[in-house]
């Protein structure tokens, strides 16, 4: 969410799924929405695939592993990972390590992953969630305080009235002597 965007006031003739779109937009942007949604969208392939069985007119086809039970845990715990995601945003980076770590563990135990769809949507997630930050609105942040920003009038104020450097009284202008032994005995770096 940007910080710098217009903020949306209700008027008193808006329809109610108007309001019900910018209060899901503002909640959405205040959390890791996309992480967890992908998360969660991860742990139901892995989760449902072991358990499925498909029906080819009077064949059945199973594909049921021996870690049926190891792909419920790691689907189930990626769907509770996801809903965490959303609701404790605290908790971003490890819910992201553990979704990322589960996702792999899914390899083995859960027909690849939920045949990749799982996996993928897991391994996204985790990322997300990593790389998410909390924002910062626009009038909470001074100049003086975001790094990498400088405020000219105060650097012009530091700066005094010399505006090009000069050699000082002691100083020579060129270097004839001993760094040693130059500008009374200082030492100088080059």
């Amino acid at each position: 969410m940007n910080p710098q965007a217009p903020v949306y006031v209700r008027a008193e003739d808006d329809a109610w799924l108007t309001v019900v779109h910018y209060r899901f937009r503002a909640w959405r942007g205040r959390r890791p929405f996309w992480a967890g949604l992908f998360t969660l969208l991860g742990g139901f392939p892995i989760a449902y695939f072991p358990y499925a069985d498909l029906r080819l007119g009077n064949v059945t086809l199973a594909m049921a592993t021996t870690g049926g039970a190891g792909a419920l845990i790691i689907g189930v715990l990626l769907i509770t990972l996801g809903l965490a995601l959303w609701f404790q945003q605290t908790i971003r980076v490890f819910a992201g390590v553990a979704a990322i770590l589960l996702a792999l563990v899914s390899l083995p135990v859960s027909n690849l992953g939920g045949f990749g769809l799982g996996l993928g949507c897991a391994l996204l997630g985790g990322a997300l969630a990593l790389s998410w930050a909390p924002g910062q609105a626009a009038d909470e942040a001074e100049p003086e305080h975001r790094p990498g920003v400088v405020d000219m009038g105060n650097a012009e104020a530091m700066a005094g009235s010399q505006s090009l450097p000069v050699p000082r009284g002691t100083e020579t202008a060129y270097a004839s002597e001993t760094t040693a032994h130059a500008d009374g005995g200082r030492n100088s770096a080059g």
